[in-house]
C-alpha cells in the first residue's frame, strides 16, 4: 500500500487541495498549481434525456427567470463570459451533478439542463464545446459561465471575461425504441492522469485499479497516455467514480464521453 501510494504521488504531483478547504473560501479562484489542460478535450454531444433537477422556472436576486421549454426557439446567443473555479469545485450544480472544474462544463440561465453549446470567443476566435449542467451567471451582461479548463480552452482564465458567441447542438434522440440500450452506445470514462512514459502509465493503472477496484483504461493519444477508470455505461457509476477520485485527493480527475452514434449538428 505505501508503494502504491507513492506511485500516485509522483504521478499527480501537485494536482489536489484538501476537500475541507473549499469550503471556507470567499472569494472564488483558481487552483494553486496550475494543472496542465492541453490534453481535455471537448465534450462530446450526445443526446440525453433532460435532468429531473433544475428545469423549472426560477428566481435569484429577485430576478426571474423561464427555462426555455423549446431548444429549437434558442437563436446564437452574444455577450460576454466569466468562469469560475475552486470556490465551487466539488459542489452541487445546479441539476443535481458534481461541478468539476477541470470537466468542460459551463452554466445557463435558461437553457434545459443539460445541453451542449459551442462557445466561441470572439476577441481571439478560439472555439470549445461545452456540457451546460449549471445556473449562472447571475451578473447583467453576462451569457455563459465557463468551467476552468473552458475558460484556458477559450483563452479566458487572464482576462477574466471575454465577448462570446454561444450556439446550440442539437443533437437527435436514438432511433432505438429502447432508449436504455441507445444510451448504452456511449462509453464512459474518469480521466485520472496523462502520462508520456508507456511503462509508467501501464504502473499507474494497475496501482489504480487495485485502489478504487475498478477497471481501468489506458487510451494513447500521440506521445501521451491516458490513464483512466473504466469503461462505464452508466453516467451515475461514472459520476460515482469520478467522486472517489477526488476523495482520494485526485482534484483533476475529469469524465469522458465516448459517443458511438449521434453527430452534433450546429442549429
Amino acid at each position: 500500500m505505501k508503494k502504491l501510494l507513492v506511485l500516485i504521488a509522483i504521478v499527480l504531483s501537485g494536482c489536489a487541495t484538501k476537500n475541507d478547504e473549499r469550503y471556507s473560501i470567499a472569494q472564488d479562484q483558481a487552483p494553486e498549481a496550475t494543472p496542465t489542460l492541453e490534453h481535455i478535450e471537448d465534450a462530446h454531444p450526445r443526446y440525453e434525456p433532460y435532468s429531473r433537477a433544475g428545469n423549472k422556472n426560477y428566481t435569484v436576486l429577485g430576478q426571474d427567470y423561464e427555462v426555455i421549454k423549446d431548444p429549437e426557439t434558442f437563436t446564437t446567443e452574444t455577450g460576454i463570459a466569466s468562469w469560475y473555479g475552486k470556490k465551487f469545485h466539488g459542489h452541487k450544480t445546479s441539476n443535481g451533478e458534481i461541478y468539476d472544474m477541470y470537466s468542460m462544463s459551463a452554466a445557463h440561465k435558461t437553457l434545459p439542463l443539460p445541453s451542449y453549446v459551442e462557445v466561441e470567443n470572439t476577441a481571439n476566435g478560439k472555439k470549445a464545446i461545452v456540457r451546460v449542467n449549471d445556473r449562472g451567471p447571475f451578473h447583467e451582461g453576462r451569457v455563459i459561465d465557463l468551467s476552468y479548463a473552458a475558460a484556458s480552452k477559450l483563452g479566458v482564465l487572464a482576462s477574466g471575461t471575454a465577448p462570446v458567441k454561444v450556439t446550440l447542438l442539437k443533437v437527435d434522440k436514438p432511433v432505438e425504441n429502447d432508449e436504455w440500450q441507445g444510451a448504452r452506445l456511449n462509453r464512459y470514462f474518469v480521466q485520472l492522469a496523462a502520462i508520456s512514459d508507456k511503462t509508467k502509465a501501464e504502473k499507474a493503472a494497475a496501482s489504480f485499479s487495485q485502489q478504487f477496484e475498478l477497471p481501468t483504461d489506458i487510451h494513447q493519444s500521440g506521445k501521451v497516455y491516458r490513464v483512466r477508470l473504466g469503461p462505464f455505461h452508466d453516467y451515475d457509476q461514472t459520476q460515482h467514480a469520478a467522486m472517489l477520485a477526488q476523495e482520494h485527493q485526485i482534484n483533476e480527475a475529469f469524465i469522458v464521453v465516448e459517443p458511438m452514434s449521434n453527430e452534433p449538428t450546429l442549429k
